[in-house]
């Protein structure tokens, strides 16, 4: 029998504290197996309770301190031990503060020696109550906080905590949360995911049944998903769908970038260039802060541009204006320059974009 795993990420170690008290009393037989990375020491710290205390605590050298080193190293690992050893019905499985649940899921998806033994059956993401506003649309980094998991760790707050809004089953918040905050956190999150003060609302059962579904999540999480999005009905909360079948202007794009990729909003979608009309390209972005990247080919689909942007209060008037002059017009060229578009530091070589 395959043990239900229960994977707890979020970026506030006391929302994601009180929530895994609560995993821990809400689901049967559980143990919580919880990771910290200390980045300066290079350490993993694992520790594993249960109802009736420390089961067991350890530390781990790692060759990296980083999230897949640590998940390779001992979270993967200890998974499989406390699934088969047989004394608990369900797992906690409480990951670093900052880590995204994602990473774990797709190496749980592609390691089918320890699929054997356990499964995910749901992802919840914690969630402070005191200021989740800021936290997804301020520009802190993780590293401000002390949060970050590796030494080059440079991720915003409100990027690596909306991507886990995104991919969560379940969104909890650690206490009441103001209406514009949940109606953020609502729009983020997958249609179908619960968003709730608190785990207690959804029963032990429902948790360690099946939430979670892998393809299902990684289609709304994914960069390039398609088809439309509900209305907004959360008061106090925008968002802007901009499509387009062209692709960006590499010049203007690189000139007017923080027309879009700036401002306190969540935005994120895909885009293409001219010069690697075959890769589909990654736009992740929040508080001001953006990250572009290769996501993969576009195969034998058409290639699009659409970037979905997300904010509290009145969407800014020129969003939709912005998103048009980055478009290369119909019939407009782009010379060549050397076989390069400018985005080489971010996307590598035309020529590798095959």
């Amino acid at each position: 029998m395959r043990i239900p795993v229960v994977l707890l990420s979020g970026v506030d170690p006391d929302a994601m504290a009180a929530t895994m008290v609560g995993l821990q009393f809400d689901l049967p037989s559980a143990v919580a197996c919880r990771h910290t990375i200390d980045v300066e020491r290079g350490v993993l710290t694992r520790t594993v309770s249960d109802l009736s205390g420390i089961v067991e605590t350890h530390e781990v050298l790692l060759e990296h301190a980083c999230v897949s080193c640590a998940i390779r190293a001992d979270i993967l690992p200890t998974l499989e031990r406390l699934a088969r050893d047989g004394r608990w019905r369900s797992i906690v499985a409480h990951l670093p503060v900052g880590a995204e649940a994602a990473r774990l899921c797709t190496a749980l998806a592609h390691d089918t020696r320890v699929a054997r033994h356990l499964r995910v059956s749901a992802v919840v993401t914690a969630v402070g109550s005191r200021e989740p506003v800021r936290d997804l649309l301020g520009d802190d980094l993780l590293a401000e906080r002390g949060h970050h998991c590796a030494s080059d760790d440079r991720r915003g707050v409100g990027e690596v905590l909306a991507a886990m809004i995104e991919h969560a089953d379940v969104v909890a918040f650690d206490g009441p949360a103001d209406p514009v905050a949940r109606g953020l956190v609502r729009t983020l999150a997958r249609p179908d995911a619960a968003v709730l003060d608190g785990v207690h609302d959804v029963g032990g059962e429902v948790l360690l049944g099946r939430l979670q579904q892998h393809e299902r999540t990684l289609a709304w999480s994914s960069p390039v998903r398609t088809g439309a999005l509900t209305d907004v009905r959360a008061q106090g909360v925008w968002r802007v769908d901009l499509q387009s079948l062209q692709p960006f202007h590499p010049d203007r794009l690189l000139a007017s970038l923080e027309r879009l990729g700036t401002g306190a909003h969540r935005s994120r979608g895909c885009f293409w260039l001219p010069g690697r009309p075959g890769r589909a390209l990654a736009w992740d972005g929040a508080g001001g802060q953006l990250s572009i990247g290769d996501h993969a080919s576009w195969g034998v689909r058409r290639a699009f541009t659409r970037i979905v942007l997300i904010g509290v209060g009145t969407a800014p008037a020129d969003l939709r204006p912005a998103f048009d002059h980055l478009l290369l017009a119909p019939g407009e060229t782009v010379p060549a320059a050397g076989g390069e578009d400018g985005f080489e530091p971010w996307l590598g070589p035309i020529r590798d974009a095959a």
